[in-house]
């Protein structure tokens, strides 16, 4: 069957087309025309009509450990369909489950949970693209909320046999071992990513010529920038790397979001949420590998205070930028559609709404609210 969306307002790249429309097949799950006007619906269409509302590309979460209950080390199909419903009614269409630094056992058990999840399709929601592995190769220095009992020094053998499924690693660069395993993540094509490290500015250059070309949740846990000593913050800023940020408002200023994304540029920046599994929930206690969690206020915290992952939803993350930002539409879009798609190379099929892209489509409100989902052509929220 054969749908056209009509009377949207459909974000691309680079413009916004005024009451455009849409066409795509459920059959092959592909988009097969968009146009700045109405198109005539055939016979065999099935016509949806927008009445105004946003359409854009589906949002992509390359960095989130659970929601609703459910958390990526639970190693269960339940846990991982739970959230990928979760996921899809904040207009995520794809997403990496995002491991945590606990024991050895329990992060394979994870992994291989995610390959054969992957491999059967059996998603409700949003789709699996791989797997986003945080830890445990980190500073005992910067651990945040990963558990400092479960460091292991980087190597090749824990993760060799998922490299069909791993596609970004979260990992300190200044540690014994990391050069190696980043150069042999490269080769694999798999991004790696400098996260809860120590590191020095000059220790980055290192990595970077080694392969890494990714920060995970800039600012957090991680060396910050000083005049005399750049760090890993200063290392970002001069280079070509991309950076994840967390735009919760609680991870760090509104002036820091506005500015980073002012000095990366639009196409160097990717939102995530990193969430933990209070998202989508009320306030209370919650768990984060294995770390008793609490909500309160939006926060989510170890009971020492430190930040534990956020209850940041991507679709949140995209109207707090139209809060506290004069960006376009298409530029803050970019940061959750094409510019993780791009890190995934994934970006010949996913993060644009063109012809012969994956029908991966979120239909909002006036004001920004999921109002329709759609993933690989099929209707998921209605």
């Amino acid at each position: 069957m054969k749908r056209l969306i009509k009377n949207a307002n459909i974000i691309l790249e680079d413009t916004v087309i005024n009451n455009g429309s849409i066409i795509f097949s459920e059959k092959n799950a592909l988009i097969e025309k968009v146009a700045p006007y109405n198109l005539e619906a055939g016979a065999d269409v099935e016509v949806i009509d927008a009445k105004g509302a946003y359409l854009s590309p589906g949002l992509i979460d390359t960095h989130i450990h659970g929601a609703g209950g459910f958390d990526t080390m639970d190693a269960s199909t339940e846990s991982l369909n739970e959230i990928s419903k979760i996921m899809a009614s904040h207009g995520v269409t794809s997403f990496l489950p995002t491991t945590m630094t606990m024991k050895r056992g329990k992060i394979q058990a994870a992994l291989e949970n995610i390959r054969q999840f992957k491999k059967n399709g059996s998603a409700e929601g949003a789709q699996v693209l791989g797997t986003h592995v945080e830890g445990p190769f980190i500073s005992p220095k910067y651990t945040g909320a990963q558990n400092s009992k479960n460091l292991i020094e980087p190597e090749v053998e824990l993760l060799r046999d998922y490299y069909d499924i791993v596609e970004i690693v979260s990992l300190a660069p200044e540690i014994e071992g990391a050069l190696e395993l980043i150069a042999e993540l490269y080769q694999n094509k798999i991004t790696a990513s400098a996260g809860h490290s120590a590191a020095t500015y000059e220790e980055f250059q290192l990595a970077y010529q080694a392969g890494m070309n990714h920060f995970t949740h800039l600012y957090n846990a991680m060396t910050g920038l000083h005049h005399r000593e750049p760090g890993l913050v200063g290392a970002a800023f001069d280079s070509e790397a991309t950076v994840e940020l967390i735009v919760d408002l609680i991870h760090h200023h509104q002036a820091v979001d506005r500015f980073t994304i002012k000095a990366k540029g639009v196409d160097k920046v990717i939102l995530v949420s990193d969430a933990m599994e209070a998202a989508g929930l009320k306030a209370g206690e919650y768990e984060l590998g294995g770390q008793r969690v609490i909500v309160k206020e939006g926060a989510a915290r170890l009971e020492s205070g430190v930040l534990a992952g956020s209850v940041l939803t991507l679709d949140q993350a995209v109207r707090n930028l139209m809060e506290i930002t004069e960006l376009s539409l298409p530029q803050i879009f970019k940061m959750v559609t094409l510019n993780p798609a791009r890190k995934l190379n994934l970006e010949h099929k996913l993060g644009r709404l063109k012809p012969g892209y994956q029908a991966d489509l979120v239909l909002f409100d006036q004001k920004f609210r999921v109002k329709k989902m759609i993933v690989k052509g099929r209707e998921i929220i209605n």
